[in-house]
């Protein structure tokens, strides 16, 4: 590889693990995903550290599980001082940019604080997870919310105008009567966007990345293109909308005992409005199928993207990945949106097409170990030729998987739920510092860490669609013993230790710092601990000078 190397880092914003052909759905087919992962490596066994937006996004960027960065869900800032991929990266030479979205929250409060101005160089970086942004786009543009993005502008330069264009062209369509229905509401995820598909969210963000690899020029970059979709609105242009129908959907993972839960979380959320409308079959029927037009869109956009990329000898040279921020439960065991920790929610499609022939003995091979989000950090670092930092970043790098090596590999994902802002916890009582979950999963069995109220287990060899909680069930009490004992081992490990290295603790070791005397008797023993004379011993320095 004589050419700089690259990273082109994709994710979906709510994409299922399940929602890919290469990943066993029938009727969505995604052949140019499945391609890639058949020059790739297809991780099956893939968790995210939070099944929420920020959250997750906030471990993915800075390596780090979400107890660690403290960024626990959305528009939790992200604080000040906290290494990201773009600070790994940029000493090493390579530029590191955002095209779409992040749902990052800089901390405006820390940079005040600090003197920080978010309008420099450096306090851009830092408000934007450490990425140049290239083009940031969340997705969410209410009016007085972000009302003018570069997305907006767009749509009204090309004659969708509105003040709102996002919502009234991009987002909303015309029912059989002519009226223009907004896609907010489930009732019309049926009708085709308003917006003409090339104009769209999905090809515009495509369209920005190739602008960018153009822009690029021979320095090495990492562009991370964050697609908003197939988060919700649930509503995609001709001709997606009816590509799908009611015979593609799969079948609900649900049951009745669900229902019959006595576990007040869980029952808590199923009772929520939000999980109820979802669980109605009403409201399936008119999501699922333009959640599969949504995919099957990013799928033909990632067609467009690799063909460019082909044109350009940009596979001999570039990392490609394709990932996920969290799923989505489309009514799967009687819920909506994503927040609690079934496969459906946490579980996520990871492809990693690697260029180096180091890694040729591994294509079109599928993983089993157990990866984690925050492993993308110290993969990217490692294939740019960075030194490992296992004291800041948490995650383990996946090259030496994609390599074949026979590795170690983690025993136990982890992933946290802080839903202190959620109407559970209003419904439940708590106070915040109590609304928190833990998941500790193995390759057989996944545990819920339920703060304040029994555990909920799920043997998935046995019962892989997780349908039969075994928290309480008395055969189990060792496994739970266990799973809880590995969180509790997880919990303890150092997490903010960043500041050194372990070799310069290791070089610490046993020792005080210069002209630091403790407990020496006299001159005599002092001479003979450090082979003397005293009088000639080093004095202190100070830990830092002034400028």
């Amino acid at each position: 590889m004589t050419k700089p190397k690259n990273v082109l880092w994709i994710m979906a914003d709510q994409l299922r693990w399940d929602y890919l052909s290469c990943y066993g759905h029938k009727t969505l087919q995604t052949p140019h995903l499945d391609a890639l992962a058949k020059r790739g490596v297809r991780f099956n066994r893939t968790y995210v550290q939070s099944p929420v937006c920020g959250a997750s996004r906030m471990s993915y960027y800075t390596g780090r599980y979400c107890r660690s960065h403290g960024s626990t869900w959305n528009g939790f800032p992200l604080r000040v001082g906290e290494p990201t991929l773009g600070d790994h990266l940029r000493p090493l030479g390579v530029r590191a940019a955002i095209v779409g979205k992040t749902h990052m929250i800089p901390d405006v409060e820390g940079m005040a604080r600090l003197g920080i101005d978010i309008n420099s160089t450096i306090g851009l970086h830092i408000s934007e997870c450490g990425f140049e942004p290239y083009e940031r786009d969340d997705g969410l543009h209410p009016i007085g919310f972000d009302p003018d993005p570069d997305y907006d502008t767009y749509l009204r330069k090309n004659g969708f105008d509105a003040d709102n264009p996002w919502e009234d062209w991009a987002n909303s369509g015309f029912d059989d009567k002519g009226e223009l229905k907004n896609g907010w509401l489930l009732k019309y995820s049926k009708l085709a966007a308003r917006v003409p598909d090339e104009h769209s969210e999905t090809p515009y963000m495509t369209t920005r990345a190739m602008d960018f690899i153009n822009d690029a020029g021979d320095k090495p970059w990492l562009c991370h293109l964050s697609f908003i979709k197939p988060h919700w609105p649930y509503i995609v242009p001709a001709p997606y909308n009816d590509m799908y129908g009611v015979q593609d959907m799969q079948s609900a993972i649900r049951s009745q005992a669900e229902l019959q839960t006595n576990h007040p979380v869980f029952g808590s959320y199923i009772r929520s409005r939000i999980c109820q409308s979802f669980a109605r079959n009403e409201a399936r029927e008119h999501v699922i199928p333009a959640y599969m037009g949504l995919v099957k869109q990013i799928d033909d956009q990632m067609g467009r993207l690799f063909a460019f990329m082909e044109q350009r000898g940009l596979f001999e040279n570039t990392m490609i990945v394709f990932t996920s921020d969290h799923g989505d439960y489309l009514g799967d065991h009687w819920m909506g949106e994503k927040d609690l920790f079934h496969d459906p929610s946490v579980r996520v499609p990871l492809i990693v097409y690697d260029p180096r022939p180091e890694a040729d003995a591994t294509r079109g091979q599928v993983s089993e170990e157990l990866v984690e989000g925050i492993d993308l950090a110290p993969t990217f670092l490692e294939f740019f030729g960075g030194a490992p930092k296992p004291n800041v970043l948490e995650g383990r790098s996946l090259l030496p998987l994609l390599n074949g090596a026979a590795t170690k590999w983690r025993d136990v994902a982890i992933s946290e739920f802080d839903y202190s802002t959620r109407e559970a916890r209003l419904d439940l009582g708590l106070d915040e510092k109590d609304a928190r979950l833990v998941m500790a999963c193995e390759k057989r069995f996944k545990y819920w860490h339920c703060e304040g109220y029994r555990p909920m287990l799920f043997d998935l060899e046995r019962d892989p669609e997780e349908l039969n909680d075994l928290g309480e069930h008395p055969d189990y009490a060792d496994v739970r013993h266990r799973l809880r004992e590995a969180i509790f081992e997880w919990a303890r490990r150092h997490h903010n230790r960043f500041t050194l290295t372990s070799q310069r603790i290791d070089q610490m070791a046993g020792k005080e710092p210069p002209g630091i005397l403790i407990g020496f008797w006299d001159e005599a023993e002092y001479d003979a601990h450090f082979g003397g004379p005293f009088s000639k011993r080093p004095l202190p320095e100070p830990p830092y000078k002034k400028s």
